[in-house]
């Protein structure tokens, strides 16, 4: 089977756009189908192990320093919880995704059991030009799409295939690692997820590398290899993503949305927010959020801090307050004198 069949199966599933709007479908358990109509500016987002085959357009992936382009008939693949930053380059784009679980390459360890070795240097993110096997068993798949026995029945039977796939290819080397559980990758994911977890809460980095079996110095060495971060960039970067996602939900303030991710100073989170994400923090937050003029409209908010003066104010909260103006000010003096 061919891309280019593929291609037109996966964009039938989509409904016909009304806008420009970018469209996401999940026809079948661990497939996703999503379209962009025009070009993306570069979006910060933890990618959890999944394989995404491009059928139109093109995307760049950034992994800490490491750049991954990708076209028509590349397969992105990912192994671990990882955190990049992405765009689409050329649109339309399309892409189909599949997600990868751990649990189902685990029961594959006795079939794999004359695959070929991981080679040193195996990635958590790679590209590769996508198997023809592996294109045939993904539109197989996405065949099922409508055929509700035949999906019950022989779906987990392709599912079961298209993992078999993608850990034996030639990108797959670090997927083989993880079924190993004694392996440094399985100990760095199950790391991972104890951060993703326990994020609000402070970590302590000899103990969390204790938890998996690890030295400290080898929990560094190995968990910086995969993520391209450290344990505390790693921890850092969830907390922000957690924050952008309240802010533009427009529930809370920029100190309450700090504080509820962990932070304890409310200067320290929008420093760290405008240098990952490019813009303060009240930038993403919904216009209908605010009133006119940009002061809080949340119930409370600065409630407990107007009590003790202006000088009391968090830096973020202070900037966000309304200043009087000059002739209300002249009334308050002269009420003074």
């Amino acid at each position: 089977m061919n891309l280019a069949a593929l291609a037109e199966l996966a964009a039938s599933q989509l409904p016909r756009p009304k806008d420009r709007a970018s469209q996401y479908v999940r026809p079948l358990k661990n497939l996703g189908i999503l379209r962009h109509h025009q070009p993306t500016s570069f979006e910060a987002a933890v990618y959890e192990p999944v394989m995404g085959l491009v059928l139109q357009g093109r995307k760049e992936t950034l992994l800490g320093a490491d750049s991954f382009p990708m076209g028509v008939g590349e397969c992105l693949l990912i192994s671990h919880d990882l955190p990049v930053i992405a765009r689409v380059t050329k649109a339309p784009y399309l892409v189909l995704l599949f997600d990868v679980e751990l649990e189902t390459l685990r029961d594959l360890v006795e079939a794999m059991a004359d695959s070929p070795p991981s080679a040193a240097g195996s990635r958590s993110l790679a590209v590769h030009t996508c198997d023809a096997r592996l294109v045939d068993a993904l539109h197989r798949y996405l065949a099922l799409v409508g055929t509700r026995t035949d999906a019950a029945v022989l779906g987990p039977l392709v599912s079961r295939e298209i993992h078999y796939r993608l850990a034996t290819a030639p990108f797959g080397g670090m997927l083989r690692d993880l079924i190993r559980r004694d392996s440094h990758a399985s100990a760095i994911a199950r790391a991972i997820a104890q951060l993703r977890r326990d994020f609000r809460s402070p970590v302590e980095i000899p103990n969390l590398a204790r938890s998996v079996g690890m030295s400290a110095s080898s929990f560094h060495k190995h968990f910086k290899a995969i993520t391209a971060s450290s344990p505390l960039q790693y921890r850092k970067g969830l907390q922000l993503l957690e924050a952008r996602r309240l802010l533009r939900a427009g529930t809370l303030s920029v100190s309450a949305a700090a504080f509820d991710v962990g932070y304890e100073s409310a200067a320290q989170f929008s420093r760290d927010y405008t240098r990952k994400f490019g813009a303060s923090p009240k930038h993403d937050i919904p216009a209908a959020s605010l009133p006119r003029g940009g002061s809080p409209r949340w119930p409370g908010a600065g409630r407990r801090w107007r009590s003790r003066g202006r000088r009391a104010w968090p830096r973020a909260a202070r900037r966000a307050r309304p200043r009087p103006g000059r002739t209300a000010a002249r009334r308050r003096s002269a009420a003074r004198g």
